[in-house]
């Protein structure tokens, strides 16, 4: 509520402001009309009248920009509406509401993602981080072949979904990056560039979410659904001494990022449809997952209601996120001006969707749980025609 009482306050400054500075806008066109009919001797004597009614003027359009600044900062911080079932609480307060296969267990030690990754000469983090710094990797030989495989069977089921691929831009300008609503809290995570006044985005939902703004889209014929294909970058400024091993929690990743424009009566169903298709590429990697309903205090402020499915990684002994979807409702399409024409003729804001579809991370999950007693990992059934056949990624070293 104090979030409230403070965007109210502030729209009263700019509302006051505004007032201020057309009242002054008026008395100078009043004034320069009586100054154009004057004699010339009275149009000297008005000369200082004139410049301090100016300077007055330009004072008050300072203080319009000013109060709209602050406007728009404390009312874009206001977080979306929660859709009415979503849990209450933190993060810890998710609800589970179903889970697929069981834990995989093992009847020798099994290894991390980490020790795997080198053995088959699928992931060097020790030269990323010395070209890059902590939380970068290299992907090499099968590791950057199994990325690919994954993400092309992802591509390949959003094409059967009628998904458009989409490879889309990685630096984004600032009103597109308010508008999808990750200048908020968590602002410190994403990479700024202020020479160029561009940010890298953390996913292509930015990008995809600003494709359409300020246009008017037909939804007759059912959502438009996109799957972006981009880098991602963040800042990971809130993760210190989180997940410092391995590639779990990077700088930089590579993402297949389901997005959809709906109608909003249609968003619900929308959102039950990305997460059947996140599960169906779960099952497809034969993983074994649960899928949690994220309480409201863990939402961040767009996101109206999200999923997220969580696979178990064996030496972790837990769930850890593969996928979310969140479901946006009209906050985003309100912010960026993407609208849709009703039977009416009238126009309104769309809902505005996404779901991660196929992620680096999903590597580790891969190998941990597919590994054998002698350090070889079992490809997945599913990814084989994407890697010329093969069924078992052996140790190099």
């Amino acid at each position: 509520m104090d979030l409230v009482d403070d965007a109210l306050a502030v729209d009263l400054d700019r509302r006051a402001a505004i007032a201020e500075f057309e009242r002054l806008r008026a008395e100078q066109n009043a004034f320069n009309k009586k100054v154009s009919s004057a004699s010339k001797d009275e149009k000297n004597q008005l000369i200082a009248e004139v410049q301090q009614l100016a300077e007055k003027v330009k004072i008050a359009g300072q203080a319009v920009s000013d109060a709209e600044s602050r406007f728009e900062s404390v009312v874009g911080s206001i977080g979306n509406l929660i859709i009415d079932g979503v849990p209450s609480g933190g993060e810890d307060d998710f609800v589970t509401l179903r889970t697929f296969g069981e834990p995989k267990t093992f009847d020798f030690e099994p290894r991390d993602h980490v020790e795997l990754g080198e053995m088959l000469g699928a992931i060097d983090i020790q030269r990323g981080t010395k070209i890059s710094g902590s939380r970068f990797y290299f992907l090499t030989g099968i590791g950057a072949r199994l990325e690919l495989a994954l993400m092309m069977l992802a591509l390949d089921k959003a094409l059967a979904q009628g998904f458009t691929p989409m490879i889309t831009p990685t630096l984004v300008r600032p009103e597109i990056m308010a508008g999808t609503g990750f200048l908020g809290a968590h602002s410190d995570e994403i990479y700024y560039l202020p020479a160029d006044e561009l940010y890298l985005v953390g996913t292509s939902e930015v990008a995809l979410a600003g494709y359409h703004s300020d246009e008017i889209i037909d939804l007759t014929n059912g959502p438009l659904r996109y799957a972006g294909w981009s880098s991602c970058y963040r800042r990971e400024a809130g993760a210190a001494g989180k997940d410092n091993r391995g590639i779990l929690r990077v700088h930089q990743f590579n993402k297949l990022e389901m997005f959809s424009y709906a109608l909003p009566e249609d968003a619900e169903a929308e959102h039950e449809h990305l997460v059947g298709l996140q599960e169906e590429m779960l099952r497809a990697c034969e993983l074994s997952y649960r899928v949690i309903d994220i309480a409201a205090g863990d939402l961040g402020s767009s996101a109206a209601r999200k999923f997220d499915i969580e696979a178990w990684v064996p030496t972790q002994q837990t769930y850890r996120e593969l996928t979310s979807t969140s479901n946006c409702t009209t906050y985003q399409a309100r912010r960026l001006n993407i609208r849709h024409r009703s039977e009416s003729g009238k126009t309104a804001p769309v809902a505005t969707l996404n779901g991660t579809l196929a992620t680096t991370r999903w590597i580790v999950a891969i190998l941990e749980t597919h590994q054998q007693e002698d350090g070889s990992v079992k490809v997945p059934r599913a990814l084989r025609p994407y890697l010329g056949g093969l069924e078992l990624i052996e140790p190099v070293v």
